[in-house]
């Protein structure tokens, strides 16, 4: 196991800020077993990233057991744990291809995977999905994403989106930091959770073009440089800590 001593200070701060993340998940409900990523690359060591180590919950992932790797998925310092190479092969593909993906977020969720599921897609009928006009790729389904040459048409895909669809599959966010990422993932997880919700009522009310495009341009939270995304990550942030601490070791 890598020792968070042992590390940069910079690597360090990632490793609490990303261990951090995977308990917000397990908090948020957004856990599968012991599957799906969250990734984030180490500043200074561009073709270096953190992942979670396989075998364990989110709930048990530390900043210390955090597993560092290459893009090939091989393991760069010493670690107690083997990491998923199937399961990477969606965030290599970002992290590779994408100048700005230092953080790839990906999860399935029941909301998230039946709007994945679904011929519409996400519709932009609702607060957030609104907000989202523009900001959302697609990617088809390919079978279990085992297979490295489907990364380059994932690329072309999703282009410039930082917010994802994986049909028939799940959920998937990239952005400059882990709170950016996330803010975007957890705005199209809650815009696929209203429309799974409404469904159920019924035909959604109509959102115009020109409102859709207004509500794109008021969502000041995606911007990077705007602090509204780092506040609620940081709030949740302090939530993870009260309830269990023990991912900053």
């Amino acid at each position: 196991m890598e020792k968070i001593s042992n590390a940069s200070s910079i690597e360090r701060d990632l490793r609490i800020q990303l261990a951090g993340c995977y308990r917000i998940f397990d908090m948020l409900g957004w856990t599968e077993l012991i599957y799906n990523h969250i990734s984030v690359r180490i500043p200074g060591a561009e073709s270096s990233f953190l992942i979670n180590p396989f075998g364990l919950h989110y709930s048990e992932v530390t900043a210390s057991n955090l597993v560092k790797i290459d893009l090939q998925g091989r393991i760069l310092a010493p670690s107690d744990y083997p990491v998923n190479p199937a399961g990477f092969m969606l965030h290599a593909a970002l992290h590779n291809g994408i100048a700005e993906a230092h953080c790839v977020m990906h999860i399935h969720t029941t909301a998230g995977s039946a709007v994945a599921s679904s011929q519409v897609g996400l519709s932009h009928d609702n607060f957030y999905a609104a907000q989202l006009v523009g900001r959302v790729g697609y990617h088809d389904f390919e079978g279990v994403t085992v297979h490295a040459e489907e990364g380059p048409r994932l690329l072309r895909s999703i282009g410039d989106a930082q917010a994802v669809i994986l049909r028939s599959h799940g959920l998937l966010s990239w952005g400059p930091t882990i709170p950016n990422a996330f803010i975007y993932l957890w705005s199209l997880q809650r815009a696929c959770e209203i429309q799974l919700a409404g469904a159920a009522l019924g035909q959604a009310v109509s959102i115009s073009p020109e409102i859709q495009t207004k509500a794109r341009a008021d969502a000041l939270q995606f911007d990077p440089t705007h602090p509204s995304g780092k506040f609620v990550f940081d709030a949740l942030l302090r939530q993870a800590a009260r309830i269990d601490p023990g991912f900053r070791d």
